[in-house]
């Protein structure tokens, strides 16, 4: 912790030095897309009762979403109270004046309210999309602060506030850049020290003891020249166990988090009294169990209740859900989400669902490493209330645990009001693509997405079967008869006792599995039903496919904003995925996938895309075919070694052969344009109703939402969060000694 006047030097000289060599990448531009998701009408269409669970639901989603900041960065809970204490003593329009009195331009205070919104919308200091840091784009930071309200009420709390995070707020030291383990980065999922050894050691111990990193966090330290680790389990409850595993110690101690996973236990049980059916009540009794003891299982067992709980008209799930931002893969970030389902497009959905035992069978693998039967899901379309979290998806397939997902089903759903606003296109944005190739791209981006959205989460996370062994030596499948397409002979890897895909494949997973489901997409588009289901038909259909293809190729290239040449590494699960349907869809050849680098209007350099639509069905079809096998196989045969040496052979950025990707790779970053953030509404009880406050999309109303997201206990929750980040301090510099 630096004192304020060393702070302020280091700050100074931190910008100044930053800001002649940073490029865009590590700010967010003051123009920043800032959209409001409109659920207004679709809150308006619920009973008081309905809008009593969804309130409670979403009390305890805000509650866990914070759990994020911790889960992120160092200082992202020391950032973001900072910020509050600022914002809820003057909102931005006040602080405004403030802001010129301190000399700041009006350029200047938008960059610190872009910065501020960031650091909500991401709820930390990491991009929730490619995982880069973010800092703010100005050096008058401290002064804002201390020109403040909130530092002439508290000054001495101001101040310390600022030590804890004013190094770290603009370091862009090489490791600080981007979320990783070991060199590669900085992960509030281990202490300092630790590295993929570690994590994979402490996963060792963790498949021994029958637990599940899911709700973890893993701490070393060394006593003695004995390697010992904390692994904390995510709880309200507090409590200790010891246990000797080779040649270390391991201590599991639950209680991470414990005051928010007690807020999130209160409103859960508060929705209970409104729950719509037996399986609601059930479910919420299970996640308030595993929340306030930490186990998984009970977590496993709600999310049952949850896929029984069939057509609600209030949607939700939460937990420790997604793992994409632990670099070992196997740690889920905490989200939480609340949503009312929109009827029209559900329909759509609940077609592609009845049909879809008609279209597993066309998907390239032979009938044994299909599932034995297919569980029909949920699929909805979902206007959201409430997301929290580090971002918004477009749709989801959930629970990630494959061991239900296999036997019991899962649920699919669609968030409508996100489409809507997400991923409109302005067509003088638009990069990389031919002129006659854009209008065209503009007016059917939204339908061919909704396409690829339902076949990716139905039929592509839906799909496929793992081959297991249990712990009683019993097989799902024939091990005397089921064949490898690849090879022909026997299969002869396969999951063993407590190994799942997330175990067995780690830091691969969450990618591979997510291009495994962008070709199923790509692929089952072709299919005249599919388009029909959707209401596309004839030329229009035609189209779909070609921009949804072209799409892919397009996101492909634009994926290389999310890889780090000095690590190797990408940050970005879907955006990898993309990029290696890119390369096997150049590798394709016959002139299918176009690439070539050039010269822009503007003199910078530039690249064009091109596919010819004419192939797709020919040279592209075949291409995905028999990449999507390979894939399959290796993932239903826990085929760990095949697996990789595929993916990652195809996630290579290099500057050699046809294309020059490192070079392109720079293009692309000179023209990248930044991810939109969103404003969600806030939810009150006033009297016997539910009222809904909505804000304006910008970033002025996505700060003001937070300030008013907790306003009966902002003052402990920012003192908790202060006090979590101060226990686990000493842990995040085992290494740098700070």
């Amino acid at each position: 912790i630096l004192l304020p006047q060393e702070g302020a030097l280091y700050v100074l000289r931190a910008f100044m030095a930053v800001t002649e060599m940073v490029d865009s990448q590590y700010y967010l531009p003051n123009d920043i897309g800032i959209s409001a998701l409109d659920c207004r009408e679709a809150c308006r269409l619920l009973s008081p009762k309905e809008q009593m669970y969804a309130h409670y639901l979403s009390r305890a989603s805000w509650y866990g979403g914070l759990i994020v900041l911790i889960q992120t960065s160092p200082e992202s809970a020391n950032i973001y109270v900072l910020l509050q204490k600022m914002f809820c003593a003057q909102a931005p329009q006040q602080l405004e004046a403030v802001a010129t009195a301190a000399g700041l331009s009006a350029e200047e205070y938008q960059a610190f309210l872009v910065y501020a919104a960031g650091l909500y919308a991401n709820m930390g200091n990491y991009k929730s999309f490619g995982d880069t840091k973010f800092i703010p784009n100005l050096p008058k930071f401290k002064a804002l602060v201390w020109e403040s309200l909130a530092f002439k009420q508290s000054p001495g709390d101001m101040e310390t506030l600022w030590g804890y995070c004013c190094e770290l707020l603009y370091s862009l030291e090489d490791k600080q850049k981007q979320l990783g383990l070991g060199e590669k980065g900085i992960s509030a999922y281990f202490s300092g020290n630790c590295c993929l050894e570690d994590a994979e050691f402490a996963q060792k111990f963790l498949d021994s003891k029958n637990l599940s990193a899911y709700n973890t966090r893993l701490f070393k330290t060394e006593i003695d020249g004995k390697r010992c680790y904390e692994v904390r389990l995510a709880s309200s409850e507090v409590c200790c166990g010891k246990y000797e595993f080779e040649d270390s110690v391991f201590s599991v101690k639950r209680g991470d988090y414990a005051f928010l996973m007690e807020k999130v236990c209160q409103n859960l049980e508060k929705a209970k009294d409104y729950a719509a059916n037996e399986n609601q009540k059930r479910m919420l009794e299970e996640y308030i169990r595993s929340f306030t003891c930490g186990s998984v299982e009970a977590h496993k067992e709600g999310s049952r209740y949850w896929i029984k709980d069939k057509g609600p008209i209030v949607e939700s799930y939460i937990g420790f859900i997604e793992s994409y931002r632990d670099p070992f893969g196997s740690r889920g970030e905490f989200e939480g989400f609340v949503a009312v389902v929109n009827k029209a497009m559900s329909a759509r959905f609940a077609q592609l669902v009845s049909s879809a035992e008609v279209l597993l069978p066309e998907l390239p693998w032979p009938l044994a490493f299909e599932k034995d039967r297919f569980l029909k899901p949920d699929f909805t379309s979902l206007d959201v209330l409430t997301f929290a979290g580090s971002g918004i998806p477009a749709g989801i397939n959930i629970p990630n645990y494959d061991d239900i997902r296999q036997t019991e089903g899962f649920k699919n759903v669609s968030l409508g009001n996100v489409l809507a606003v997400a991923y409109a296109t302005q067509k003088d944005k638009l990069t990389f693509l031919e002129e006659n190739d854009k209008d065209l791209y503009i007016k059917w981006k939204g339908p061919s997405f909704e396409v690829q959205v339902g076949l990716h989460e139905l039929l592509g996370h839906g799909s496929g079967k793992l081959f297991v062994q249990d712990d009683k030596g019993k097989y799902n499948f024939d091990q005397t008869a089921v064949r490898n397409p690849e090879t022909g002979e026997l299969i002869s890897s396969w999951y063993k006792g407590s190994e799942t895909w997330d175990s067995k494949f780690s830091t691969i997973a969450s990618s591979y599995e997510e291009c495994r489901a962008e070709c199923v997409g790509l692929y089952l588009c072709l299919n005249k039903q599919v388009l029909s289901i959707f209401g596309h038909e004839g030329e229009d259909a035609e189209e779909v496919v070609y921009v949804n293809w072209l799409n892919m190729v397009r996101a492909g290239l634009l994926g290389l904003e999310f890889y780090t040449p000095e690590s190797k590494s990408w940050r970005q699960a879907h955006m990898q995925a993309r990029f290696v349907i890119l390369r096997v869809l150049l590798e394709a050849g016959e002139g299918l996938v176009g690439l070539r680098e050039c010269t822009g209007a503007d003199g910078r350099p530039d690249a064009v895309i091109t596919l010819d639509r004419s192939k797709i069905y020919t040279v592209g079809k075949s291409a995905i075919q028999r990449f999507l096998c390979k894939l399959q196989v290796h993932k239903s045969t826990a085929d760990v070694e095949g697996g990789r040496a595929l993916y990652e052979g195809y996630s290579a950025v290099t500057a050699d052969g046809t294309h020059n990707f490192l070079h392109l790779r720079e293009t692309v970053l000179l023209r990248k344009e930044a991810r939109k953030m969103f404003v969600q509404a806030n939810t009150y009880i006033k009297g016997d109703a539910v009222e809904l406050v909505e804000y304006e999309g910008s970033a002025a109303g996505l700060i003001q939402s937070f300030v008013e997201r907790f306003p009966d206990d902002a003052e402990e929750v920012e003192a908790q969060l202060l006090q979590m980040t101060c226990m686990d301090s000493s842990c995040w510099c085992l290494e740098s000694g700070r």
